[in-house]
């Protein structure tokens, strides 16, 4: 039996891996690459350029690589990056980059997507996150691995959220969010850190505590931004876990949620 369902079309420049399926009424435009093992439900739609690695599944009706929603946008080819063994559920929409947002969207590997999320232009998503049914990320976001967003989330445009961050249902987050924070709210505020999570991830105790440490030291010592974030740039230098989250105090452009 045919892998690649006969009421699908598929654009003759389009390149398919060994063994990807393809399901009824899908489309794959120009310039879509698809990796090895792939299985692409039915009613699908996915444009390019997009490249898209192996062993994805991505769910029936999910719109992948479409023009973005920007209105500066004027046809410029830009990208979509897709990494390897993520799933992508129904009605997942993921824009290509924008020019000025440097032109590539980019998602890693092993990423649960679920469904009605959407993923605008230009974000820049690490791997092995989980967003839960209906999160959304304005253009130019930015997520690091092992992220947890739950249900009907929001994300404002150039907002960055941090290594093992936890979000709760609703929140509206319009600042960057510090590895390891677990936040909830509208707008979202800092809730502690996200200790069930590290400690499922392999994290010691020790370097628990430390993290702990430093969050109070950002959030509850009585401390100016500034003079907190001297005082971890010290206690980083033996530590890679608040050297992680120092690194995210010096390079927030928004301002942290505090």
């Amino acid at each position: 039996m045919s892998l690649l369902h006969p009421t699908a079309i598929i654009d003759p420049s389009a390149v398919l891996g060994e063994g990807v399926e393809v399901g009824p009424y899908t489309v794959i435009g120009a310039d879509v690459t698809i990796g090895a093992g792939s299985r692409v439900a039915s009613h699908v739609v996915i444009k390019g350029p997009t490249t898209i690695g192996c062993d994805n599944r991505i769910f029936q009706f999910a719109s992948i690589g479409d023009a973005p929603q920007d209105l500066k946008y004027n046809g410029e080819p830009t990208r979509l990056e897709i990494g390897d063994r993520n799933t992508i559920r129904e009605a997942v929409t993921i824009s290509r980059g924008t020019v000025g947002g440097g032109g590539l969207t980019t998602i890693g590997d092993d990423n649960l997507i679920m469904a009605y999320v959407h993923i605008a232009h230009d974000c820049q998503v690490g791997s092995r996150n989980i967003f839960s049914n209906n999160a959304s990320l304005a253009g130019h976001v930015t997520i690091g691995e092992q992220v947890i967003l739950s249900g009907f989330t929001l994300v404002h445009q150039f907002c960055a959220i941090g290594d093992h961050a936890f979000t709760g249902m609703g929140s509206a987050i319009s600042k960057d969010v510090p590895p390891y924070l677990m936040i909830a709210g509208n707008p979202a505020a800092p809730h502690g850190i996200n200790k069930e999570g590290l400690k499922r991830r392999g994290f010691e105790r020790e370097a628990v505590e430390k993290i702990v440490a430093a969050y109070r030291t950002l959030y509850r010592s009585g401390l100016s931004f500034e003079a907190a974030k001297e005082e971890l740039l010290q206690v980083a230098k033996e530590s890679a876990e608040v050297a992680l989250f120092v690194e995210a105090l010096l390079a927030t452009r928004r301002g942290i949620i505090r």
